[in-house]
């Protein structure tokens, strides 16, 4: 049984990512995949870190060679554990798929069965890769925020990389709970599609991008930040005393060059958000507010379907800048 994968490989002189044709032997002699169950994926996505990975940006893959994707949706073909029988629904994300074990924009993977979780009823394949790890780690950072005790009335909650996976379903969830939503994007065209979101307004993300005062106007109720380095930074200096910030992302640095000012003399907290090794019951509560929560036809709005052959090029323009929103990759 034959199937296609963006299959990566590196020698101390060469990359290169491209579709390959890989045998179903390969999924069970091969230590990367190793797993209790095999899954027909039908559908994946590309993330931030999918996009490193397949145009060699940045150091993501650690064992070679690599099947790229770190979120995968389908049906359970075969299994050896009796929580997963044949036809299940199950999507995946993270736990080092892409990374140290293949992944999903494949269309067969073999993965651990504690690494599954049921497709929510409400979704399809498709979806739930709508959603992917981008919107699973926005439901993280807001359920955050609102555990924290930020009620709606406490004022404008910033999203950063508001145009982005994360970013995007971060400002549709939070709006959806009442709360009043700033969008930071570097692409001021789109704040028509922020607003549509549910944005209340949309700032310039260089006025957070560049070095700035330890402690600066209170401005932010919360924070989702994706973003990270001088943005996360200046963030931090402008939150409310008692204020929340999330990290979840790096996209313009994993520095962060700040100050323990807003922390020690507004009592400001920054929480980080992990969504690749997350335990299994965190991971069942945010696709279940998901399924409950989130606007599907605002998911349809940002939304765009590409086939496997296109994900080379989407992987290149998401990184760029060119893309925005979600990416679902439709592997039948």
């Amino acid at each position: 049984m034959s199937f296609r994968a963006m299959y990566l490989q590196k020698t101390e002189s060469n990359f290169n990512a491209a579709l390959t044709l890989l045998e179903r032997n390969t999924l069970d002699d091969n230590k990367l995949a190793e797993g209790e169950v095999l899954v027909r994926i039908h559908h994946s996505t590309i993330n931030y870190k999918d996009a490193l990975a397949i145009t060699n940006r940045g150091p993501v893959v650690r064992s070679w060679p690599m099947v790229a994707g770190i979120d995968g949706a389908g049906e359970v073909l075969e299994s050896a554990d009796p929580r997963w029988k044949p036809s299940a629904r199950v999507l995946v994300n993270g736990w080092g798929l892409g990374e140290t074990h293949w992944g999903c924009l494949a269309q067969m993977a073999r993965l651990r069965s504690d690494w599954l979780i049921a497709i929510p009823e409400a979704f399809s394949a498709a979806d739930s890769m709508a959603i992917g790890t981008a919107g699973y780690t926005a439901m993280l950072s807001c359920l955050a925020i609102q555990k924290a005790g930020v009620r709606p009335d406490a004022g404008e909650i910033l999203v950063t990389g508001a145009t982005g996976g994360v970013g995007s379903i971060a400002v549709s969830i939070l709006s959806s709970w009442g709360y009043q939503v700033i969008g930071s994007t570097g692409k001021p065209e789109q704040e028509v599609f922020l607003r549509g979101l549910g944005a209340a307004g949309v700032i310039d993300r260089n006025t957070l991008s560049a070095a700035g005062k330890p402690l600066q106007r209170e401005r932010w109720a919360a924070v989702v930040d994706s973003v990270g380095s001088h943005t996360l930074a200046n963030a931090c200096a402008q939150t409310k005393y008692g204020g929340v910030v999330t990290a979840c992302g790096l996209a313009q640095g994993m520095d962060l060059p700040g100050s323990v000012a807003p922390f020690i003399l507004r009592g400001v907290s920054l929480l980080g958000i992990d969504s690749v090794m997350c335990p299994i019951a965190l991971r069942q509560e945010a696709w279940a507010r998901l399924a409950s929560d989130i606007d599907r036809s605002k998911l349809e709005r940002i939304t765009t379907t590409l086939s496997l052959d296109e994900v080379a090029q989407a992987a290149a323009n998401l990184l760029d800048g060119k893309s925005s929103g979600r990416m679902v990759v439709n592997l039948d």
